[in-house]
């Protein structure tokens, strides 16, 4: 599964599924939130995916 293999190889997305499967969320539910919230954003933005986020606009 997508989300399993990114949390497997995404560092920011292996913490966040750290953090969750040490909350007691199953393991695809820890990460599946994630990765769904942060694709609607990325096309409400129309961005595609940086290893560094943006800087906040001043």
């Amino acid at each position: 599964m997508a989300a399993l293999g990114a949390a497997m190889h995404n560092p920011d997305l292996q913490r966040v599924f750290l953090r969750l499967r040490a909350a007691g969320k199953s393991s695809k539910v820890a990460i599946m939130r994630k990765l769904i919230v942060l694709a609607n954003v990325l096309l409400r933005d129309a961005r595609t995916w940086a290893e560094t986020p943006p800087r906040a606009r001043a």
